[in-house]
């Protein structure tokens, strides 16, 4: 009796020992995905900062008729440089925020949800020329896309964005923009 249990603790704890490999392969498996996708997370960063200016450059041009007219051509350039500015100063910064909590979001998501295969076979195919030329591709073809995108729906969106603009203005109390300009005419 006491050899079979001397026995079941041996195996249990090999059993252990083998679980705790398993999962610090996959550990590191999951490490190196991550390490993979280190543009894509950083370009996390980058979406965010350029969200947030973009916000800042529409907020600022919907302000603009506020500007005397023979100022705001001169304005509208000191605003642009002052929101490229935050640009290059935060996206830094939420760039290396993205990495940091990449392994905390996406990490448990891939440790969870695939297997040690799974995962290798993801690494096989990020490592492989055709992804990194999908990639690639990818990248350029993106700004086109977005042209595209904008332009198409640009006829769409601009109403509802007009909308939306005065919606605001009369809930905060403000004059239309299309009343403060015909005001100032």
């Amino acid at each position: 009796m006491l050899r079979l249990c001397v026995l079941a603790a041996a195996l249990t704890a090999s059993g252990l020992t083998l679980a705790a490999d398993a999962s610090a392969a996959k550990k590191d498996l999951v490490k190196k995905v991550l390490q993979l996708q280190q543009p894509g997370i950083e370009g996390v960063g980058n979406v965010v900062a350029g969200q947030t200016a973009q916000q800042m450059l529409q907020a600022a041009s919907q302000q603009a008729g506020r500007v005397p007219a023979d100022k705001r051509e001169q304005v509208g350039k000191e605003i642009q440089e002052e929101v490229r500015k935050f640009y290059e100063e935060t996206a830094p910064i939420l760039r290396a925020m993205a990495l940091k909590q990449a392994p905390g979001t996406v990490g448990v998501a891939l440790e969870e949800k695939l297997s040690e295969d799974e995962l290798k076979a993801l690494i096989a195919w990020l490592e492989s020329p055709v992804s990194k030329k999908y990639q690639q591709l990818s990248a350029e073809v993106q700004p086109q896309l977005t042209q595209k995108v904008v332009a198409e729906s640009r006829a769409s969106v601009e109403p509802k964005l007009k909308a939306l603009d005065q919606s605001i203005a009369k809930k905060l109390g403000l004059p239309p923009a299309d009343a403060a300009a015909s005001k100032k005419k």
